[in-house]
């Protein structure tokens, strides 16, 4: 017997099985018949039967086959079938419900993908949504405190007044900054960022990332320097302004988290095609826990620090987008107590 027939080895099989037997009755009654039969007749007889019950079967299986496939069908395509594609015929020689319970399989495959992809996301914008609110939560909340203060008598009060509208514009600018920073993350995940790919020295650029954090860097004493022996020009090719906020945002985020007379390093290394740029500092570090969640939104390894320090928990999913979008990757290497460092790469020009 056949594993996995065919249609066509189905009928052939039934044929050769009926032929077989309708001879050997014939053959059994002529045995006790007067009329003995020549052996042509034998064989007419077998080609008439083998073909009569070979198209028989053919066409039975073909109905039978197509009925049940057809309402398979139904069920997995997601679109009707055109007109011209409407037709009863199979191709008999094929091992058609092999072919079926194939597709099948792949159709259950990709609904469970597509499921599992579902429930990923409907708990991604549940967390999301929990995160977002908790965050505007904080400040509107200190804001709203702050103000009916004042306006139930502190406005008056001297020694409140401008210490509580100067706390309540500080939440106001944090607020502003949530807004700012989820804006970008919604360009940059609608792919709406439209990149101005151009050619710039990246160590130039880099310089005047320092200058601009030199001020915040000297608050707590963190000197800014470039690695000895990885501090060379490169050209590379990207969108200068995006990666200016890159690196604005790791730069800033070594100051943050460095210790006070600590230092932030960047070095540049040439990896080929590509430029290999490394944001290191000797701060607090990061366990290994928190490192795989370190590019999620609103995520903060030390949540009270963070909310000090005023960022919107949005900056290094804004970083990871940026460097996504050039088609380049970013990582983290850390430990506690010893210092973070982040790199990413960029095109070499």
């Amino acid at each position: 017997m056949l594993k996995n027939p065919t249609p066509n080895q189905i009928a052939v099989f039934t044929s050769l099985l009926v032929t077989i037997l309708s001879t050997l009755f014939l053959f059994v009654f002529s045995l006790f018949s007067r009329f003995p039969i020549h052996f042509m007749l034998y064989i007419c007889w077998a080609v008439v039967i083998f073909s009569v019950t070979y198209l028989v079967t053919v066409y039975y299986l073909e109905r039978y086959i197509y009925r049940k496939i057809k309402v398979i069908y139904k069920t997995i395509r997601d679109e009707r079938l055109q007109s011209h594609e409407k037709n009863t015929s199979i191709d008999i020689n094929r091992n058609i419900i092999d072919d079926v319970e194939r597709e099948v399989t792949e159709w259950a495959a990709n609904q469970r993908r597509e499921i599992d992809k579902y429930k990923s996301w409907a708990e991604y914008r549940r967390q999301f949504m929990g995160d977002i609110s908790h965050e505007l939560k904080t400040p509107i909340f200190n804001i709203q405190g702050y103000l009916h203060t004042l306006l139930d008598g502190g406005l008056q009060d001297e020694d409140i007044n401008v210490s509580f509208l100067q706390k309540a514009a500080k939440n106001v600018e944090r607020l502003n900054t949530i807004v700012d920073d989820l804006e970008a993350i919604a360009r940059l995940e609608s792919e709406e960022l439209i990149l101005e790919m151009q050619t710039f020295d990246i160590k130039k650029l880099t310089d005047e990332v320092f200058e601009d954090m030199e001020m915040k860097a000297n608050v707590r004493n963190i000197k800014l320097e470039f690695k000895e022996g990885a501090a060379q020009s490169y050209k590379v090719r990207a969108d200068r302004e995006s990666v200016r906020q890159v690196l604005m945002n790791l730069v800033s985020n070594s100051i943050k988290y460095g210790n006070p007379d600590g230092r932030t390093k960047l070095s540049f290394y040439d990896m080929d095609r590509y430029i290999l740029i490394e944001v290191a500092d000797n701060g607090i570090g990061i366990s290994k826990e928190h490192l795989k969640h370190i590019f999620d939104r609103f995520y903060r390894v030390d949540k009270h620090r963070s909310r000090d320090q005023g960022g919107s928990g949005l900056g290094l999913a804004i970083v990871k987008h940026i460097v996504e979008a050039h088609n380049q990757t970013i990582h983290v290497r850390s430990t506690p107590n010893v210092g973070s460092t982040f790199g990413f790469t960029l095109e070499k020009a």
